[in-house]
């Protein structure tokens, strides 16, 4: 298994090939299990269940890495933040409900987004981001590092769902000219 690559693993995970998704997890779990902590505010409990329900998602869902969009680890820690997000949602869904949640709780929940953000910005893609437009630099953080669905979007900032696609992908593209060209 050592020798297979990331997509020739995750193959046979959607084949239900346990060792490969054993492979997967010996390789990334220290990166997993960073970026939850951070993600967790440093809550080992959490981070611990977190990491675990993103390799149990690779196994049940059937998802699928395609080599073509990007390398194996963006598109990991992509689910990994989509976990992180659905995980916090649902807690503190559960927590309304019990009415239990104090206010300083419910802050610091919805201040995860931005520990996201802290542990992924790095000088280059600050550098990076200058050259958004104010909408297209919104856009990207509603969407990527607060967690917000393309609708949710869309109903935010008042723009029809197509426009909102459409900044994102045109967001992305020019953050990727500049990371990638090193322009400045």
């Amino acid at each position: 298994m050592k020798c297979k690559s990331d997509s020739e693993l995750m193959e046979l995970v959607s084949q239900k090939h346990r060792p490969a998704l054993e492979e997967l997890y010996d390789r990334y779990i220290k990166l997993v299990y960073s970026f939850v902590f951070k993600f967790c505010g440093e809550n080992t409990e959490k981070t611990k269940e977190i990491s675990q329900l993103i390799f149990l998602k690779l196994w049940t869902t059937g998802s699928s890495y395609d080599e073509s969009k990007g390398s194996f680890i963006n598109w990991l820690l992509t689910i990994s933040r989509n976990v992180c997000i659905d995980y916090f949602r649902k807690e503190r869904a559960h927590l309304r409900n019990d009415r239990t949640l104090t206010d300083e709780r419910l802050l610091e929940d919805e201040n995860h987004a931005t520990e996201i953000d802290q542990l992924l910005d790095s000088q280059e893609i600050d550098e990076a981001k200058k050259h958004l437009t104010e909408a297209q630099l919104r856009t990207i953080n509603l969407f990527y590092w607060k967690g917000y669905t393309l609708k949710e979007i869309s109903e935010i900032e008042r723009e029809p769902i197509g426009t909102i696609k459409s900044r994102l992908h045109q967001s992305l593209m020019k953050l990727r000219r500049q990371i990638g060209n090193g322009d400045r």
